[in-house]
């Protein structure tokens, strides 16, 4: 059975001083996918654009591009969309290939190579926020056994991070190395997925980050709050025997009905809900808002 979510998304920028110029990038569409529809959406941006254009980014995510070219001291973006999450089939993890084999099939050859592995392909290297370094080889070493199925190995590195570090969202910011990820075994989504990839990548191995939604339960007896929910992250690793498969080190899970896909790149960099340059502005924080709404849910009010 399918599950059909209605999501808000509320971002609101206040600056200190007047922007008088300003190019944003949003990602807030859900992308369309075989586990996936998105039946409705609605972008809502305050003050109102001088151009607005809808495309599709290099990696195929749905993309809004908003010009803001005249002054204004806030920015607001809201977006309501309505998305029907499918079942998906469950890989047989042990049936994958030994990882070493996975690894050389997406190296270099005198052999033709599928569009399919020439895509997964651009998925093994540096980003932004992910560096290929001997330390995330040494940590994930107890994963990769000699012969170990792909996806066998890829889920004990998910365990491995939910046994072994803290979710802390005070612990870290965007730009927080991995390495210091690493040595203080704490941080948010965010920096697990960025640590599953540096070490599925630094071995060669192609996975892309997933940026999305979660669905949250409130506890008993409450009901579900208007923009208490957040943006969630995982990871996705590609078998040449299976396909793209999802992994959530946050969690320790892999992704199914309750998991919402936004879209995939190299890392936060290439998804970023929004993102953008301004002439002006001084401080300013976002104050961000997100409701993960089953639809049969009645939501309440948040505080504050």
């Amino acid at each position: 059975m399918s599950v059909r979510y209605q999501i808000l998304h509320d971002t609101h920028y206040r600056y200190a001083s007047p922007v008088s110029l300003a190019q944003q990038l949003v990602h807030l569409w859900p992308r369309d996918c075989p586990w996936q529809r998105c039946e409705a959406r609605q972008l809502d941006v305050t003050p109102t654009p001088t151009r607005r254009r809808d495309a599709l980014d290099v990696f195929g995510n749905p993309l809004t591009r908003l010009a803001l070219e005249y002054q204004h001291d806030e920015l607001r973006v809201s977006t309501r969309v309505r998305v029907e999450v499918l079942p998906r089939p469950a890989p047989c993890l042990t049936d994958s290939p030994p990882w070493e084999l996975a690894r050389n099939a997406l190296g270099y050859s005198r052999q033709a190579l599928s569009a399919e592995v020439l895509d997964a392909c651009r998925y093994r290297f540096e980003s932004p926020y992910v560096r290929l370094k001997k330390r995330f080889v040494e940590f994930s070493e107890p994963c990769f056994g000699a012969g170990v199925p792909l996806l066998v190995a890829v889920r004990a590195l998910m365990e491995k991070i939910f046994r072994e570090f803290t979710f802390d969202a005070g612990a870290t910011q965007v730009a927080t190395p991995l390495v210091e990820v690493l040595a203080r075994r704490r941080g948010v989504c965010q920096d697990f997925a960025h640590l599953m990839l540096a070490c599925l990548r630094s071995r060669g191995l192609p996975a892309r980050y997933v940026s999305g939604y979660l669905l949250t339960r409130p506890p008993p007896g409450q009901a579900r709050l208007i923009g208490a929910d957040a943006s969630h992250a995982w990871v996705s690793v590609f078998c040449p025997r299976q396909g793209w498969v999802d992994f959530d080190p946050t969690n320790n899970l892999l992704p199914a009905l309750e998991h919402i896909t936004l879209g995939w790149g190299r890392d936060f960099s290439d998804v970023s809900p929004l993102r953008g340059v301004i002439l002006g502005g001084g401080n300013h924080d976002p104050d961000v808002r997100v409701t993960v709404l089953p639809l049969e849910d009645e939501p309440a009010q948040a505080g504050g």
